[in-house]
């Protein structure tokens, strides 16, 4: 057991004690399960897009999720609303570019909130990562097809845009412009149910709410989450098993078992 495990396991328990409230501007397509991982995690989920009330609303927040699955006018003017408070009081915001590439409005928005907002964390496929970055990214609806899959050029996206990038798949890659990880946690279970791109953004989103070192929180929530996903795997005959088990074993995970439990390697060129 390592350094970098037991501070993992550390966030993870200020998570189950603090209990931070984390505001969600996110999509339709899994809202109620993005809401549950956030309790089973152990935060408190909040769904507010009214452009009304985002700004007092993300004001008692510990995160605030951008997830651009659902967008529509109304939406982006909340988000930006949304994002522009967040920075001002020092709330981390995490955004997570959904289908950025597979049309001209996903990938504009996207683009406007790394230019125009203090992003903490951009958690995204192989596609839309590779997409935003202008490294050629092919994205079909919201699934990858060609993406950003090298830490050196993770590595190098997260020092272009001065952010913590975290690029999801068989193995994870975070990287804050200095150092990247790999996390080895996870299991083909995840790609089998829609939305679990979603829910690891939300973990990420629990983790920054109680570490500002952005680059442990982004790769200790993926690890958390990949964790989760491969104990719920044993239990499981098919998806929808696998959903149900992967909620109880996030609600029933101990900081124990995370120290135990998660894989992350350095690999910084």
């Amino acid at each position: 057991m390592n350094e970098m495990n037991n501070q993992v396991a550390r966030v993870f328990a200020r998570i189950r004690t603090q209990t931070p409230l984390i505001h969600h501007l996110t999509n339709f397509v899994v809202m109620n399960d993005t809401a549950n991982v956030t309790m089973h995690i152990g935060a408190s989920p909040v769904m507010a897009h009214a452009a009304a009330e985002v700004e007092e609303m993300v004001s008692l927040a510990g995160a605030l999720v951008i997830n651009i699955g659902t967008l529509t006018p109304d939406w982006i003017e909340a988000m930006f609303l949304a994002g522009k408070r967040a920075n001002a009081l020092g709330v981390p915001v995490v955004l997570d570019p959904v289908g950025a590439g597979a049309t001209t409005l996903r990938t504009q928005t996207s683009q406007r909130m790394l230019n125009e907002l203090e992003i903490a964390v951009i958690r995204g496929n192989a596609g839309e990562i590779a997409t935003l970055s202008g490294s050629g990214g092919v994205v079909r609806g919201v699934d990858s097809i060609e993406g950003v899959r090298d830490p050196e050029a993770v590595l190098h996206i997260a020092r272009t845009w001065n952010t913590v990038v975290a690029v999801t798949g068989q193995r994870d890659l975070v990287s804050d412009g200095r150092r990247v990880l790999g996390i080895d946690n996870g299991h083909v279970r995840l790609t089998q149910l829609t939305g679990t791109g979603c829910m690891a953004t939300t973990v990420i989103a629990a983790f920054a709410a109680v570490e500002h070192d952005f680059l442990l929180a982004a790769s200790g929530a993926l690890a958390t989450f990949g964790l989760a996903a491969e104990l719920a795997a044993s239990a499981a005959s098919g998806p929808a098993s696998f959903k149900l088990a992967f909620f109880d074993q996030l609600f029933n995970l101990s900081a124990e078992h995370v120290a135990a439990g998660v894989r992350i390697v350095d690999l910084t060129p």
